[in-house]
């Protein structure tokens, strides 16, 4: 496949993708809400991604990658795992004040061990599959670490770049999976898997 078919390949994924999730919320509740937020901007770092990718800034995509799995993960947690003091916290207003309040967040990887008792195993085990194989080199990348100084240096292999591009595809896949679930139309998810089935050429090997 050509450098410009992958990404025409991934422009027509995003497309199909998001018809599938144009979808209204199953409740208005606050939990639900700031799930869907957290879901919609990790759908924008996808966008961005792969805009930077398209433009060959492949550090600073993975940058926006790392965020895009933080929101991702951010979403799930805000679903199945969050507290009801922690949802208040992210649906104050912003201020100073709230923003004190809201400094001590979950993080990752307190995000993912509570995931791992409260989420369903499926998005759980995807989610914990990603981070194993990625999140070194991820922080490497958001904190100039050994992987974007020397690649910087020595330059991107065009595979690298396919590859990133296959992994922020998956992680749509699995964060329009999300979606569906805030829509309460969770067998839609079947349909967003042979979506990324038909467009294997631009979606990461099966783990």
């Amino acid at each position: 496949m050509q450098p410009h078919d992958i990404f025409e390949e991934s422009d027509a994924l995003a497309e199909e993708l998001l018809a599938v999730i144009d979808l209204p919320l199953f409740e208005d509740s606050p939990r639900v809400k700031t799930s869907d937020v957290a879901c919609s901007l990790a759908l924008e770092h996808w966008h961005s991604v792969r805009t930077l990718l398209r433009g060959g800034l492949l550090s600073s995509a993975l940058v926006v990658h790392r965020a895009q799995f933080e929101a991702l993960v951010r979403s799930v947690w805000l679903t199945y795992a969050a507290s009801d003091v922690n949802i208040t916290k992210l649906t104050a207003t912003l201020s100073l004040e709230s923003e004190q309040m809201a400094k001590n967040m979950p993080q990752v990887a307190k995000m993912m061990q509570d995931l791992a008792e409260k989420a369903p195993p499926q998005a759980y085990d995807a989610l914990s599959r990603f981070k194993e194989e990625s999140w070194k080199a991820l922080n490497s990348y958001a904190h100039a670490g050994i992987h974007p100084i020397r690649r910087h240096d020595d330059g991107y292999p065009l595979k690298l770049l396919h590859d990133v591009l296959r992994n922020t595809n998956g992680l749509a896949v699995l964060t329009c999976m999300q979606a569906v679930v805030l829509s309460g139309q969770q067998p839609l998810q079947r349909r967003l898997l042979a979506l990324a089935s038909k467009r294997s050429a631009c979606m990461p090997p099966p783990l």
